[in-house]
C-alpha cells in the first residue's frame, strides 16, 4: 500500500508539472478562433464517433489501444479533422505511456497550447492551430533535444507515409 501511494504521488507530480519550456498560448476559459470553423453538426458528420469525442469534446482514448501507439513508419502525422501537419515520425519515441509521444512539433505555429485545469490537475492541452481539435497534452519529461513529451491521442491523428508526403509536396511545388 505504501508503494502504491508513492507511485500515485509520483504520477500526479509528473502529470501536473510543467516547466517554463512549455508555452501556453491560451488561458483557461479564453475563446480562441481558428481558420477552420465548422458547426458541431458538421463535425459530427465528418468525424467518427471516437474522433468526435476526442477532437471536439476533449476526450481521451484508452492507453495502449491507439493505432499509432507503436507505429514507427517514416512519415508525417496530421490532424485527423483538418489534415494540418503536426508531427514528423523522426520525433516520435516510445515513452511507454500508452499514447503516441513526440518530442517536437513540425512547426509550433501548427499547434496551440492551452491551460487545462480539468480532472483536478493543471496540465497543458495541445490543440490543432488550424481547427482547434483536441490532440492531447504536453509534459516536460521528454527526451533531448526539447525535453518535451507531446502525449497525443491516436484517434486525433492521421498518417501520411514519407513516400506519399514527398509525392504530395512535389505535386504542390509543380503547380
Amino acid at each position: 500500500m505504501k508503494y502504491l501511494i508513492v507511485a500515485l504521488s509520483f504520477m500526479l507530480v509528473t502529470c501536473t508539472s510543467n516547466s517554463e519550456k512549455i508555452n501556453k498560448d491560451k488561458k483557461e476559459g479564453e475563446k480562441m478562433e481558428f481558420p477552420v470553423n465548422k458547426s458541431e453538426s458538421e463535425w459530427k458528420q465528418e468525424l467518427t464517433d471516437a474522433e468526435y469525442q476526442v477532437l471536439r469534446k476533449k476526450g481521451t482514448e484508452r492507453p495502449f489501444t491507439g493505432e499509432y501507439n507503436e507505429h514507427f513508419e517514416p512519415g508525417v502525422y496530421v490532424c485527423q479533422a483538418c489534415g494540418a501537419e503536426l508531427f514528423k515520425s523522426d520525433t516520435k519515441f516510445d515513452s511507454h505511456c500508452g499514447w503516441p509521444s513526440f518530442y517536437d512539433a513540425i512547426d509550433k505555429k501548427n499547434i496551440k497550447e492551452v491551460v487545462d485545469k480539468s480532472h483536478g490537475m493543471v496540465r497543458t492541452e495541445v490543440v490543432c492551430a488550424n481547427c482547434g481539435g483536441h490532440l492531447g497534452h504536453v509534459f516536460d519529461d521528454g527526451p533531448n533535444p526539447t525535453g518535451l513529451r507531446y502525449c497525443i491521442n491516436s484517434v486525433s491523428l492521421g498518417f501520411v507515409s514519407k513516400d506519399e508526403f514527398n509525392k504530395q509536396k512535389d505535386s504542390t511545388n509543380k503547380e
